[in-house]
């Protein structure tokens, strides 16, 4: 609907353009916007405002003028001008009406629009690094990505998901190295894991099924393993001496060092591949850091920065001249050992994402990235990309809660409580629900006991209780051998004067609003806050009203009514990634 009031004041501008207004008013793309009280219409437009200067007319004249040449239709009742200058439109019930058949005849693509289209993006999200399960944080970037990538999708947009595996550099080192002296317990050595090794239980999985498979092959020495090899914390440095041990392994083990490595690897991502599968999250293409080395992307990228002035030596190593392009300071590209650093990893990276064809880069991170997007944007622009193509959403931690008490998560200690866990405790809808309620920049306090609940509270359950209750509905009417016509139903809405009807249709116009506006911002917590309203403008016209009742005419107008709003409910549930239960 607010599309077709834009459209109709454009006309009135053409109309007017070069006659009472300047010709370039012709031009003009007119925004409509929902009014905060309804008791002033549902619309209005602050069009004239706009064209005050230009055309050198009072707002409040130049309304007037528009609101003459509005053409002719069925879905304004009445125009007003308000204040300085607005000119408020006041839908008609036809308005309402035609939205209720535009649900049923579009169904699951109602609500979606071509904003995007002819535009692709590639979403970046989860990206975790594959050294342990995906706990209930990884799980809230899950969530959040996949619902916007939806949101995208519905808006036109050609949408490409994609999971950056960070399968190179010290962590996955670290890995292999707590992999192996695991290993090496298993064959009945005696050792101190270091303090800075992987400790969960899924290490010594991981151990086991190596040892399995390669017997004793890959023992070494415990001497051999700790020669020179600095004092662990406290008494010394848990970083070098974890450095010195990856140092001491790859010395020892030569080429399979990669044996353990990919055992660790293929493990973990095997298992984060089965969690996000069956948490809906699906994607186009894991994207293997190492790829980038192997296909030279790295040392093209560092070739072209040295090409255009954009690097300089200091100590030895090679630094990016980020601050140039914006950056807080300058950045080590190759270090004085002649290894790259993630940071030239990640402009290649982005680089290879434009080279793929890509006009918009969607990174969904975590909230300890806040510093990524300033050297990213540098990068490409360096590269010779325009540095806007790069968009950044953070995501805040999740903290769950269990019994009013806040549990504490590590990867590195393996005290954590993995997204599967969660799952099987309160289930996928409520995980996938509750992720994406809050703002992506807020602090999310994850309830349990709420999410398991089946009160009015939750609001997974009073959303899904909603659509049930049609659902209900219509297995009554079945039961009681009645009959529905919805051709007959969508001819009769014009009986349905009921303010709770009435009020109910208006939220179901909202929709398609409501999905353009939870696109744009990447806000898939307007999606879920919508849903409650209607959820509550449906049961509120559920215990107010009767729907089958004995006049056929009524009866099939107000099934129609609630079979729009169950086609809503369910599809913008799915825009979330939650499903519609037909029974609860």
């Amino acid at each position: 609907m607010k599309t077709q009031i834009e459209s109709l004041v454009s006309q009135a501008l053409k109309s007017l353009a070069g006659t009472a207004l300047p010709a370039e008013v012709a031009e003009v793309e007119p925004r409509v916007e929902r009014t905060r009280d309804i008791r002033h219409g549902e619309f209005a437009c602050n069009v004239a405002m706009t064209l005050a200067k230009p055309a050198r007319k009072n707002p409040r004249e130049i309304a007037g003028l528009i609101q003459a040449a509005l053409p002719s239709s069925d879905l304004v009742e009445a125009t007003e001008i308000a204040g300085p200058g607005f000119i408020n439109f006041r839908l008609s019930a036809k308005a309402f009406q035609h939205e209720v058949e535009a649900i049923h005849e579009q169904g699951a693509v109602y609500g979606h629009n071509d904003a995007g289209a002819g535009q692709s993006v590639i979403v970046e999200f989860v990206s975790a690094n594959p050294t342990g399960p995906l706990h209930v944080g990884h799980g809230r970037g899950a969530a959040y990505g996949d619902s916007v990538a939806k949101l995208l999708e519905a808006c036109g947009y050609r949408v490409h998901r994609e999971y950056y595996v960070n399968d190179a550099g010290r962590q996955m080192d670290i890995l292999a190295a707590s992999i192996w002296l695991r290993y090496l317990e298993l064959t009945g050595d005696r050792l101190d894991f270091p303090s800075n090794g992987y400790r969960g239980g899924y290490i010594r999985e991981i151990a086991d099924v190596l040892l399995s498979k390669v017997g004793d092959r890959l023992h070494r020495p415990t001497a051999a393993v700790f020669e020179h090899v600095p004092a662990d914390a406290p008494a010394g440095d848990k970083e070098t001496h974890i450095d010195a041990l990856v140092a001491n392994m790859r010395r020892l083990l030569g080429e399979d060092y990669r044996t353990v490595l990919d055992a660790g690897l293929d493990s973990i991502l095997s298992d984060i591949r089965a969690d996000l599968e069956d948490f809906g999250v699906s994607f186009d293409e894991w994207f293997s850091e190492r790829s980038l080395a192997d296909s030279g992307l790295v040392q093209t990228a560092i070739e072209r920065l040295q090409r255009d002035n954009r690097v300089y030596t200091k100590d030895g190593a090679l630094w990016f001249r980020a601050m140039d392009l914006g950056d807080e300071k300058d950045r080590v590209v190759v270090r004085d050992n002649g290894q790259s650093t993630y940071i030239a990893s990640d402009i290649a990276y982005h680089l290879g994402k434009r080279q793929r064809g890509f006009d918009h880069l969607l990174d969904v991170l975590g909230a300890d990235h806040h510093g990524y997007v300033a050297r990213v944007r540098a990068g490409l622009e360096a590269m010779g990309e325009p540095p806007e193509s790069l968009e950044v959403r953070l995501v805040q931690f999740a903290v769950l809660y269990r019994g009013g008490e806040k549990v504490q998560m590590s990867t590195r200690s393996g005290e954590f409580v993995t997204l599967r866990e969660l799952r099987e405790e309160v289930g996928n809808d409520a995980a996938r629900l509750f992720y994406v309620m809050r703002s992506n920049d807020q602090h999310l306090d994850f309830d349990l006991e709420l999410a398991k609940s089946r009160t009015n509270e939750n609001p997974v359950y009073y959303i899904q209780y909603a659509h049930a209750r049609i659902c209900s509905v219509f297995r009554q009417l079945h039961d009681k051998a009645l009959e529905w016509d919805p051709q007959a139903g969508l001819g009769a809405l014009e009986q349905l004067h009921e303010d709770h009807e009435q009020s109910l249709m208006r939220a179901l116009g909202r929709y398609p609003e409501v999905i353009e506006l939870a696109a744009a911002n990447r806000a898939p917590q307007t999606v879920v806050n919508y849903l409650r309203e209607l959820a509550n403008e449906f049961h509120t016209y559920y215990n107010a009203h009767t729907f089958l009742v004995d006049d056929a005419a009524l009866r099939d107008a107000r099934l129609s009514l609630i079979a729009a709003t169950r086609q809503v409910l369910r599809n913008g549930l799915s825009m979330v990634g939650v499903s519609a239960p037909e029974s609860m």
